[in-house]
């Protein structure tokens, strides 16, 4: 009879000792896997949102700064040798633009590529795009060690800036004499730059002439000396 209080005493510690286990194991799982946001996307590591777009009412031909703020940042895991050699400059950064470049040519991504800016001194490039799951997801997954891809939000695509552009360049000369046109061309964070001799005389003239649907992606601002049409990456 003292022999069966030992064997319930053993088998209390054994149960004691797998709860223990298990709820060891459920800790450890939520530790690794917070949540959806923290996933590793495809050989990138991707932080969380810091900025914040502007609303409907800001457009560049007001003066604001268009659509700012980082919607997503991947930071480059994957071996360099995992892109392909691009253009004479080899290094890691022009393979990530390469790839990018890619991506924005290729047909399932004409309606969503915005534009892009590379700096060199911080390995870094600023991607400005139509938000897309699948385009983020690629571009993040072609992030190699040493590069960080910063994504930003736009609301329109490289050819519909592309051909408003073509469009104010063949106007150049229409209003000689109330005002000169001085420079067009396509800025990648998603909007036309018009360049004139006075941007209070030219602005409302040109919005209106291309309508108010365009005018949000026009913004006209003060050059010196006039150049030829010209655009961004």
């Amino acid at each position: 009879m003292k022999k069966h209080p030992k064997r319930y005493l053993w088998a209390f510690v054994v149960v004691a000792i797998v709860a223990v286990v298990v709820l060891v194991a459920l800790a450890v799982r939520g530790l690794m896997n917070p949540g959806a946001d923290d996933r590793t996307v495809s050989g990138a590591r991707p932080k969380a949102d810091t900025g914040s777009s502007p609303g409907a009412g800001s457009s560049p031909g007001t003066g604001s700064s268009p659509r700012a703020g980082v919607g997503r940042e991947c930071v480059g895991t994957r071996p360099v040798d995992s892109l392909p050699h691009a253009y004479d400059d080899d290094s890691p950064l022009e393979r990530v633009v390469a790839r990018i470049d890619k991506l924005a040519h290729a047909d399932r991504y004409t309606a969503v590529y915005t534009g892009l800016s590379l700096d060199e001194d911080s390995k870094s490039v600023d991607v400005w795009r139509v938000p897309s799951a699948a385009f983020d997801a690629e571009v993040c997954g072609g992030v190699v060690k040493g590069v960080t891809v910063r994504l930003h939000g736009a609301d329109v695509d490289r050819r519909t800036l592309d051909a408003l552009a073509e469009r104010i360049g063949d106007d150049m000369r229409r209003w000689d004499g109330t005002f000169q046109m001085r420079e067009v061309g396509v800025d990648e964070r998603g909007f036309v730059l018009v360049g004139v001799d006075d941007p209070d005389t030219a602005r409302p003239i040109v919005e209106k002439a291309y309508g108010a649907r365009n005018g949000r992606y026009i913004k006209v601002e003060h050059v010196n000396q006039a150049s030829a049409l010209t655009g961004s990456a």
